[in-house]
């Protein structure tokens, strides 16, 4: 049994280290080996090799980190690349020698300084409406080079727009919609591509297709705005190319290139594409294309913008799913579905037809009376529109620059009948963000993992560049409260540091430089005719999310580069009674938006409230305050956060909490803030708010949920909280409106915007906001992973973590699975024995140890069972707990038929 195996070494948060943006970037290394019983590391070597460096250097430091630990050697230089492995030695009972070295890792830095980018931003001459969506650019240059051996070739490239590069004819990466969405007021990311292999001695030719995008394309709902960022796409290119002998040639975008457009008319993000298969000019990536008729480019300088490398990883194609029945609806039109909501396109093969004809695709996620639902997407068209050129061959095309919602596709003016249509010409093209996925779940009820999946699903169509609120409809906007509410579940189903690290980076951006201290309702800033307010949980956000961040990944550096966003937010952004401290009673608050009850044209009229919400989030964030503070070794500030926490605590304790306990307002989401952030002043005022949560599920509801986005999130961590875990699991077991069941009954693929969406007979919510993939609403699987599965972190970055399974609901089995900053966590549980005996396996990675609280253990026992490292079998005898009993006189109350 030797000692464990370095299976990755990572730069920052980066999967692919070329092209970043740190010159000293931190370390990271997971360990594998399930067999390596009680290992810890206690020192670790690094060799650094920097390029061109005649020898290795060595470095050994006395440590048990391995996550984010220190660059050793000296900064990198902007294009500088280096080679790294490491070695790490640590204690165990059974051996003391180092691990193998892990294989070397390669890492290379971008362009660092502003001043080396030599290039211009390159754009059409051509005078257009700017009111009106704008045609695609062709841009292109054909350039030589001399020397025969290349030896590396870089191209730094962005836009102000969308873009797709190619040289001499091979396309340049595998992005999507790149360089993403960001503020581009203040930073566009810029991509780095290896090209080496892509370039010949003699002639070359680079080349590259810009669309409007995000840039100034229209965005926003109640008729959007264009050009909110600037009027004029364009293309910035820096092709670095060295030769064996030292000489360095650099193709830049200047007056030398040459622009047209081709086939496609436009391609909206909203909208979608319009392609004229007769208007491409053929071959114009090759090097032998005619380009004389085209235009000479226009060349300014370089946007005013910060030119950053990126945080996260791009959106790319993750998936394709083949399409799974067609119908003909009762309009008599040709109808596919692809079984489930996805985000991204439709890759269709075109048999040859007439010059002229157009085939139209139109994307819906939901049907309604048999036909597909257009109006939730209000005045989104969502609609590609192929226009043949007469050729009689087979053309398999897929749109460039939009993505859709959608389950459901109608194909117009290519087949008169379903029988025609070969459900293998159509394929559904998956794109998100490309992160890595780090947590699983499964249990024995399928209707769980079903919504489980649904979760997932959401969270992978609306993380596209930045966390979306929708895909489908004239919005897909990135609101601040869905991922502050969202980020505990995300950042365990995926690896979201780098991607919600750079959003974090932009949203203050805004609010500073922008708005001065509070946030916008959504990053990047998207103008509305709206008017916008201070308000708590979106606002909360800039404080609430760095935390979950530094929870689930350890980095301080994401609290350090907050800090000031967040101290403006506390300090200066929220409009405050200057008596009580606490939000002062004329605010704008959304409160418990999307409340069940609340009117389906009135989302915010929620029966809690809205300033208590306020007030308790505002609690909340003080406290959480304070613990940044001291994480940063920041005492005095730490000690007036704590101070400010302890007022705004007992002007909320005398606002809103009698003596007994009783809490203003009366409702689930009231009572549920005010026990999971540990508002009471006794613990005895808190049993009685937990018996009167208790008693307004059960009669009042009859345990329905009753909350919206303020009480949902936390509603099994209050009731978990007060010993009432089975209480929520006879709640989440629900299958009738409003329930998390409820949707998947219905046939649900993914979360709605509302918990009935669609209604009982099948039709959709006449509310205007009837979103099918909102992944808010699905932040219960943080109780999931946390009470089925029993994972959760104890100390940042899952150095510590806890195995607390709490079975309930017919569960006879459960498994978790996380893949943390150490290496793959796992948890299998069964119950056996007809529900009297509980079997539990646990997997530790090396350097790492978890906390082991098996059910049943006793409330009065803090002193949880410690291990470390290696497969770690349990078995315990437990009674499976029953059901909470219906409420007294069930005459009074109809049956809903819901029992499980």
């Amino acid at each position: 049994m030797g000692p464990p195996r370095i299976d990755r070494v990572q730069f920052e948060h980066h999967r692919n280290a070329i092209g970043i943006g740190e010159s000293t970037p931190r370390l990271s290394w997971r360990f594998a080996g399930e067999n390596v019983v009680d290992w810890t590391q206690e020192s670790y070597e690094i060799e650094v090799v920097h390029a061109g460096a005649s020898s290795p250097e060595l470095y050994s430091v006395q440590s048990n980190d391995s996550v984010l630990v220190p660059w050793p050697s000296r900064p990198l230089s902007s294009g500088q690349s280096a080679s790294v492995r490491v070695r790490a030695t640590g204690r165990s009972p059974h051996h003391n020698e180092p691990t193998q070295w892990s294989d070397a890792a390669a890492v290379e830095t971008g362009i660092l300084d502003r001043n080396r980018w030599t290039c211009s931003l390159a754009s059409s001459p051509q005078e257009i409406d700017i009111s009106l969506p704008r045609q695609p650019v062709l841009f292109r240059k054909l350039f030589e080079l001399r020397k025969s051996t290349i030896r590396k070739a870089r191209l730094y490239v962005t836009a102000q727009g969308v873009y797709e590069a190619s040289i001499n004819g091979q396309r340049v990466g595998d992005h999507v919609l790149a360089p993403g969405w960001t503020s581009y007021k203040h930073h566009i990311t810029y991509q780095t591509f290896n090209v080496t292999d892509f370039l010949r001695s003699g002639k070359n030719v680079i080349s590259a297709q810009v669309a409007e995008g995000w840039f100034c394309g229209r965005l926003g709902f109640l008729g959007g705005s264009r050009n909110i960022w600037g009027n004029q796409m364009g293309l910035v290119a820096m092709l670095v190319v060295e030769a064996m002998d030292g000489t360095r040639t650099v193709i830049n975008t200047d007056q030398g290139w040459k622009c047209s457009t081709g086939s496609i008319i436009t391609s909206e993000i909203y909208d979608g594409e319009v392609c004229d298969l007769s208007k491409e000019p053929v071959g114009w990536h090759g090097i032998d294309f005619d380009d004389a008729s085209w235009d000479l480019v226009k060349v300014a300088g370089l946007p005013m913008a910060s030119l950053r490398a990126p945080d996260g990883p791009p959106v790319r194609v993750t998936e394709t799913i083949g399409a799974k029945s067609a119908i003909t609806t009762p309009k008599g039109k040709i109808v596919v579905d692809f079984g489930q909501n996805i985000v991204g396109w439709v890759r269709i093969r075109i048999p040859g037809g007439e010059k002229g004809q157009q085939v139209t695709l139109q994307f819906a996620e939901e049907l309604d009376d048999g036909e597909v639902a257009t109006r939730p997407l209000r005045i989104c068209k969502a609609r590609d529109t192929i226009i043949l050129s007469g050729k009689e061959i087979d053309y398999v095309w897929e749109p460039k620059f939009t993505f859709h919602g959608f389950r459901y596709v109608q194909v117009d003016g290519l087949y008169s009948r379903v029988e025609d249509l070969e459900l293998g010409s159509l394929t559904g093209v998956i794109a998100h963000t490309d992160m890595e996925q780090t947590g699983w779940f499964e249990c024995s009820n399928p209707l769980l993992n079903q919504l489980h999946k649904n979760i997932r699903w959401g969270m992978r169509g609306n993380f596209f560049s930045i966390p979306m609120d929708c895909p489908q409809r004239d919005e897909r906007l990135g609101w601040t409260g869905d991922i502050h509410v969202f980020s505990p579940t995300a950042n365990y189903l995926y690896d979201t540091s780098g991607m919600l690290r750079g959003w974090l980076r932009d949203l203050a951006a805004e609010q500073i430089k922008d708005h001065g201290s509070a946030p916008p309702f959504f990053c990047p800033d998207v103008p509305v005719d709206d008017v916008r307010y201070p308000t708590a949980i979106w606002g909360d956000v800039l404080v609430g999310l760095p935390w979950s961040l530094f929870t689930s990944f350890s980095d301080k550096d994401i609290l350090s580069q907050q800090l000031e966003s967040m101290q403006k937010w506390l300090g200066e952004g929220i409009p405050r009674d200057r008596t009580t401290g606490l939000w002062d009673e004329d605010s704008y608050q959304f409160g418990d938006w999307l409340d069940p009850l609340a009117p389906s044209d009135d989302p915010g009229n929620s029966v809690t409230d809205t300033q208590l919400v306020a007030n308790a989030y505002l609690v909340h964030i003080t406290l959480l305050m304070h613990k940044i503070c001291l994480v940063l070794g920041l005492e005095e500030r730490a000690t007036y956060y704590e101070k400010s926490w302890a007022q705004v605590r007992a002007s909320f304790q005398r606002r809103y909490i009698s003596t007994e306990g009783r809490v203003v307002g009366d409702s689930q989401t009231g009572l549920a803030l005010c026990i999971h952030f540990q508002l009471f002043e006794t613990p005895e005022q808190e049993k009685v708010a937990a018996s009167r949560l208790k008693h307004l599920i059960l009669r009042s509801s009859r345990f329905k949920i009753a909350t919206g986005f303020a009480g949902t999130p936390i509603m099994g961590h209050a009731l978990s909280r007060v010993g009432e875990s089975q209480l929520f699991y006879r709640m989440l077991y629900h299958r009738k409106a409003p329930s998390w069941l409820y949707q998947v009954t219905m046939g649900a693929t993914t979360v709605w915007e509302r918990w009935d969406s669609k209604l009982p007979d099948g039709s959709i919510n006449p509310g205007e906001m009837t979103s099918f993939n909102h992944y808010a609403l699905g932040s219960v699987a943080d109780w999931m992973h946390r009470n089925i599965a029993g994972l959760a972190p104890v100390e940042p970055g899952w150095k510590t973590f806890v195995v607390a399974p709490a079975p309930g609901g017919d569960l006879t089995s459960a498994s978790g699975k996380f893949l943390s900053p150490y290496g793959l966590i796992s948890v299998e549980w069964t119950l056996e024995a007809e529900g009297t005996r509980f079997s539990m396996t646990v997997k530790v990675p090396p350097n790492s140890k978890a906390e082991i609280k098996l059910p049943g253990q006793s409330e009065e026992d803090d002193n949880p069972h410690l291990v470390t490292s290696g497969t770690h079998h349990f078995v315990v005898d437990y009674r499976a707990p029953k059901w909470p009993p219906l409420p007294i006189y069930p005459q009074f109350y109809p049956h809903d038929d819901d029992e499980p």
